[in-house]
């Protein structure tokens, strides 16, 4: 188990360079700059200006030399800083990674919690009206982007019942009421796009899993319906559905970006949208590599999650 933990993790070294390669150049090829931004705010532009703020932000050397010293910098935990705040990037990833978090989990609850028991009762109740009402919402919230949704929320209810979600954030620790009241309608929105596809995953899986010849064993030897159900099927049933969540965890950062600026939400999401617009490079470079790293993290527990859910499972 060490050895392939050892493995895994000294794997991420080439994806996190090559990942990060990709975003630092990739960035560089937008058309305009972070110094035909700042320039846009002077009336008179001269090219000993850009001279002077290329040369002051780092940005006259070669796009490989800049890369490099990037690189360099991150091993040792120095992301650089804002090129328009001025403060370390660190410090601001530090500040919003904590909400993004928060967003993922809560998403990942209600994800959950919509789609293994739905899914479990459409699988057990197979060409149902409750197994069509079941596929039918999965489909449509695979149609509906939770953006759109959000939208929605945001300008009907205030239209019509004067009722607006609460847009002012609030630190978890220091208001927690507070906290979930402003959090829980995207992670609501963002969770149940993310039920889509894991509710049909889950039905699936269940009714390969209810047709074994184990579990038909199970049944005659008197077992009771919700006994096989919970102890034998959903526990094989869910390796598959694991899997898939942990593919779905970009879908926790790229679902939220939006989300995050409707519901002004001063996590990843938003922190990464400024910085696009703004061309600050070392904040995108940042939270790209913090995703990244997420990411892979998140799949490498999931792979070992297979061990428990099916004790047949060696990680060697």
């Amino acid at each position: 188990m060490r050895a392939y933990i050892g493995r895994r993790l000294l794997a991420l070294i080439p994806t996190l360079f090559f990942a990060s390669l990709i975003v630092f150049i990739s960035m560089r090829l937008i058309p305009g700059d972070v110094i035909d931004l700042m320039l846009a705010q002077n009336d008179i532009v001269t090219g000993q200006d850009r001279a002077k703020i290329e040369a002051a932000l780092g940005l006259d050397q070669p796009v490989y030399i800049q890369y490099f010293r990037w690189i360099g910098d991150a091993v040792t935990g120095d992301l650089g800083d804002s090129l328009w705040q001025n403060v370390p990037v660190t410090d601001q990833l530090m500040a919003s990674l904590p909400i993004t978090f928060e967003l993922g989990l809560l998403a990942l609850i209600v994800a959950l919690s919509v789609a293994v028991p739905i899914g479990v009762y459409s699988a057990m109740r197979q060409d149902t009206a409750g197994d069509y009402v079941a596929r039918s919402f999965s489909l449509i919230m695979l149609a509906i982007p939770s953006f759109w949704l959000g939208t929605l929320v945001m300008v009907f209810p205030s239209v019509w019942w004067r009722w607006a979600p609460e847009l002012e954030y609030t630190p978890f620790f220091e208001d927690p009421i507070t906290n979930l009241k402003h959090m829980i309608v995207p992670a609501i929105l963002l969770g149940l796009s993310m039920s889509a596809v894991t509710m049909r995953m889950t039905r699936t899986m269940m009714l390969e899993v209810m047709r074994q010849d184990y579990i038909r064993t199970a049944r005659a030897k008197g077992v009771g319906e919700k006994l096989l159900v919970v102890r034998h099927a959903l526990r094989n049933g869910l390796i598959p559905v694991v899997t898939l969540i942990g593919l779905q965890a970009p879908l926790l950062i790229g679902g939220a970006v939006i989300l995050e600026q409707i519901f002004v939400v001063p996590g990843m999401g938003l922190l990464l949208l400024e910085a696009v617009f703004q061309r600050d490079y070392p904040v995108i470079s940042g939270v790209f590599l913090v995703v990244g790293v997420g990411v892979l993290v998140i799949n490498l527990l999931v792979d070992l999650s297979y061990g428990w859910l099916d004790p047949k499972v060696r990680h060697e």
